[in-house]
């Protein structure tokens, strides 16, 4: 941890320190530019009381930026084709914050397709799942490069998905940036490290808004962006040390990945399409099940913000797991398990007040039951 510690530079400093300038800067401005960019307080998943500025991802990519610019030549040769391979993710999220108008699914296909210009600058792809039949299928060029967008993509949007209340959605990428840090620093791979550290520090600078007070949200621009960039650091993870089994940078995403897969389920069962939205996704129930009752006295915007702070535990669980048996597939397999029956059983708890395995949400005849 100590090696991690002293990375910390003037490349990753700047990348938070300009991050939260430009946050700053879009919140003193938003009566010029809030027509576009507010955010409605009106809608299935809405929770907050006010519009609010949906552009944070610009923050985050300028900060980047200016990191980039500051970093050392090793590790700007891996976050420069990041930020490239980014861009796809980045605008088209962007012009949903926009516009409101970008289907799910052409947001979808824009973050497989930074995954596609990720292999086609880098080269670098997928090639071993540590999972026999589809590690056979990865050592094809084709089916390598589509099984990279397609995990890439997923982990973008489940980074999306996540990102409901102040704080969750950067926390939890924090979560998995430092995990990411401490594994590649244990490496030996300083220049990841680095790179960790840049996007670390770019986030804390939107966080510092964006939670507890709400100021600026971070818009799908830069969900997608932070996603595909947990996600390309998970392949450079792999493509830079062999050793270091799959299942582990995919259990450090472990939350959000959970999250997608447990709402495809949900929403496949209550018959409807995997891409509409709901209020049935853990951190919601978490606020209307425990966060009301534990503080029924705060305001609507402290309760948001304690909700995305009790999440963090659902991001650190998986992501200790990881960095702790990052070679051990077995026990790597084990502990996404594990977490993955923690997650189902906390689930069922809160939306049938008892201890048990089979959530209620997976039934079509309980949406009055459970309410907003």
């Amino acid at each position: 941890m100590q090696g991690l510690l002293d990375l910390i530079s003037l490349s990753a400093l700047t990348a938070g320190g300009v991050a939260l300038l430009i946050c700053i800067l879009l919140v003193l401005t938003q009566r010029w530019h809030g027509h576009l960019s507010m955010d409605s307080d009106q809608g299935v998943q809405k929770f907050h009381t006010s519009p609010t500025p949906r552009v944070g991802g610009i923050a985050i990519m300028t900060g980047i930026l200016a990191g980039y610019l500051l970093a050392q030549a090793e590790s700007q040769s891996l976050l420069g084709p990041l930020i490239v391979a980014g861009i796809p993710a980045f605008a088209v999220g962007l012009l949903e914050d926009i516009t409101k108008r970008v289907s799910v699914r052409t947001r979808l296909l824009a973050t497989m397709g930074s995954g596609v210009l990720g292999w086609a600058t880098t080269g670098f792809s997928i090639t071993d799942a540590n999972m026999p039949g589809l590690d056979w299928l990865l050592e094809f060029t084709m089916l390598s490069v589509l099984f990279t967008a397609f995990a890439v993509g997923g982990i973008a949007n489940a980074i999306n998905i996540v990102d409901g209340f102040n704080g969750l959605s950067a926390g939890a990428v924090l979560i998995i940036l430092t995990a990411f840090g401490v594994m590649t620093t244990s490496l030996g791979d300083f220049d990841l490290a680095l790179v960790c550290l840049i996007l670390a520090g770019a986030v804390t600078g939107f966080l510092l808004m964006n939670w507890p007070l709400g100021r600026i949200f971070l818009g799908d621009g830069g969900a997608y962006f932070v996603g595909f960039a947990v996600a390309w650091i998970a392949v450079l993870i792999l493509q830079r040390h062999p050793e270091v089994s799959a299942w582990s940078p995919m259990l450090v995403c472990g939350f959000p990945v959970l999250e997608v897969l447990f709402s495809i389920v949900r929403r496949r069962r209550r018959n409807r399409s995997p891409g509409s939205p709901d209020r049935l996704h853990l951190h919601s129930l978490v606020k209307r099940r425990l966060t009301r009752r534990l503080m029924p006295r705060l305001s609507n915007l402290a309760r948001n913000s304690a909700t995305g702070s009790i999440m963090w535990l659902a991001a650190l669980l998986p992501a200790v797991i990881a960095v702790q048996w990052s070679q051990s597939t077995h026990i790597l397999v084990l502990g996404f398990c594990l977490c993955a029956f923690v997650y189902s059983i906390v689930y069922a708890r809160l939306t049938q007040f008892r201890w048990c395995f089979s959530a209620v949400t997976t039934r079509l005849s309980t949406s009055k039951r459970l309410g907003n």
